[in-house]
């Protein structure tokens, strides 16, 4: 496959500050009663705490690994994975959400032009956040994938493999182990799953050389949305391939804003705007465009290959032409 015959385009997401006002979190602790507040203390106070004790620990393991504390212990007890995703139906979205989601597929889907190519955008998640959370979301419904942290709530005793693995209600499970954690570097892992192709082809190796022609999804034809100075790598990775990035800050916070300034100057974005994604917005008019002409660089780009392969018919004022005809005629008699 050609990448000039790649039908696909992807807008790829932060979460936390970029669709959401704040950290997804938030409705657990309410929930729960718990002080937000003094958790995300106890968290940043944790890496001291275990260099004192000459642990090394990951950094964005922290915040996970003391909310399990937090189930065991009692604060979070009986939280599981059915839960999180309730919660997660009570997060509130940015101005213009999810309708935004929708409205950039109908750009390639619906448009004339763009639909006799069967051109289809794909929205995907990557967050450091709580996966669970995000499908219960209400914007999950407009998503072709969410990448997240998740945890395990029953994990395999020893000797599972000789034994009979029971059933357990659902209802008295808790989590109690982390399945899959995604700092800021490894959010690049699943860009490039994406761009291969490995999140709709099991069978794939993220790891594996692949020719670019053979990619399901360019990163020329994708756009990264996020939020702030934790995103570079991705930015970086975006940027030096070809795609395109823009960040976007809260519209009252001037600090976030300027954050996203120092990105434009630094050029780690292309563009940057406030998370406000309702019609009129700067945010709106700079994704729904670039939307477009990524959509308009795919179609130039089939219709010029389409030329090239393309041989003009013979014509009966060529002299070539009336020489084969006359060859025929001869052959013929």
């Amino acid at each position: 496959m050609h990448v000039a015959n790649s039908s696909l385009i992807a807008c790829i997401w932060d979460f936390d500050k970029t669709l959401i006002p704040g950290y997804m979190q938030k409705p657990l602790f309410e929930t729960y009663a718990v002080d937000e507040q003094n958790f995300w203390e106890e968290v940043g106070a944790l890496s001291q705490v275990y260099h004192r004790q000459k642990i090394s620990v990951t950094e964005d393991l922290l915040y996970l690994n003391h909310l399990l504390t937090y189930v065991k212990t009692g604060p979070f007890r009986g939280l599981n994975n059915q839960k999180l995703r309730q919660l997660g139906a009570e997060l509130t979205f940015f101005n213009g959400l999810p309708t935004f989601f929708q409205t950039l597929k109908d750009i390639v889907e619906k448009s004339e032009r763009f639909g006799t190519h069967a051109l289809k955008l794909e929205h995907y998640i990557i967050s450091g956040g709580l996966a669970e959370m995000i499908r219960g979301s209400k914007i999950a419904p407009h998503v072709d994938g969410i990448f997240g942290c998740e945890f395990i709530e029953e994990p395999m005793l020893p000797g599972f493999l000789r034994q009979e693995i029971l059933s357990i209600d659902s209802t008295h499970r808790e989590i109690s182990q982390i399945a899959r954690v995604i700092d800021n570097t490894m959010k690049t892992r699943f860009l490039f799953e994406i761009n291969k192709g490995v999140n709709k082809h099991a069978n794939l190796d993220v790891n594996a050389s692949m020719l670019s022609e053979d990619r399901r999804i360019p990163i020329k034809n994708m756009i990264y949305i996020a939020d702030g100075p934790t995103d570079v790598p991705m930015f970086s990775i975006m940027k030096g391939r070809g795609g395109k990035t823009f960040a976007v800050h809260h519209p009252d916070n001037m600090q976030e804003f300027a954050q996203n300034d120092a990105l434009l100057e630094s050029g780690r974005v292309d563009c940057y705007g406030p998370a406000d994604y309702r019609p009129g917005s700067l945010t709106y008019r700079w994704l729904t465009m670039h939307v477009e002409k990524i959509a308009e660089g795919i179609v130039q780009a089939r219709e010029s290959l389409l030329q090239s392969r393309i041989h003009k018919p013979p014509s009966f004022d060529d002299e070539s032409s009336v020489d084969h005809l006359e060859q025929i005629d001869l052959f013929m008699s």
